[in-house]
């Protein structure tokens, strides 16, 4: 641990890890949430998990959301994002207990808000996303889900049901400690705006979309 220089020349620990912050009711369109804030003092990130129900230990219902802006907030059809983190809240309130942990710094797979629209712009010009990441010399998947296995922690989660498709996020739970008792498909009907993204999440990004079968055969 890292130390600094106070204000009256004494030296103080500087803060590592995740901090519990706050906890505060968030009523919700889908339901009765407890809004979960923490800090990440490693990144600076500041993060939120929405608890529902009483959540107990084990096989624990979640999602970890990546940050969209453009999809969560703007209702983007250049990907999927928002009719996931919609689907992810409405699951867990049908099953009455469980966690989506919004993971911010996630942006763009971890690129960035301006990063991610540059992207977009390439993938205009024909590049798929993995190509326009490489093409602005930045990583394909710079996420970490260390943060999400602290908060998950904190809550007192063992094991979970994972609502992913992305075999990437089930493994980096397991390497951070969590037990992934299941990995649940949350996929989204695909239409002519992401159709070609999610084509490439499947086939570059090893993403579990069965469901795009029936769109390739009929195209």
């Amino acid at each position: 641990m890292t130390e600094k220089i106070g204000v009256l020349g004494k030296k103080s620990p500087q803060r590592t890890g995740v901090e519990r912050v706050v906890n505060a009711p968030l009523p919700t369109v889908y339901g009765k949430f407890q809004a979960v804030g923490y800090l990440d003092h490693d990144r600076g990130d500041e993060q939120v998990a929405l608890v529902y129900g009483d959540l107990g230990t084990d096989d624990v219902l979640i999602r970890l959301h990546s940050e969209c802006l453009t999809g969560d907030a703007f209702g983007s059809q250049h990907c999927e994002c928002g009719d996931q983190l919609d689907a992810a809240l409405r699951a867990v309130v049908a099953e009455g207990a469980g966690v989506v942990v919004y993971l911010r710094g996630h942006e763009g797979r971890g690129i960035g808000l301006l990063a991610k629209l540059r992207a977009m712009a390439l993938q205009a010009e024909g590049l798929d996303t993995v190509e326009a990441n490489l093409a602005l010399g930045l990583p394909v998947d710079a996420r970490d889900y260390g943060v999400a296995a602290r908060i998950l922690d904190d809550l007192g989660v063992k094991s979970v049901r994972l609502m992913s498709n992305n075999p990437r996020k089930r493994e980096a739970l397991v390497n951070h400690g969590i037990d992934v008792a299941e990995q649940v498909p949350l996929l989204i009907p695909p239409c002519e705006n992401n159709i070609t993204y999610l084509r490439t999440k499947r086939e570059r990004l090893d993403h579990h979309l069965p469901h795009l079968d029936a769109v390739v055969s009929s195209s």
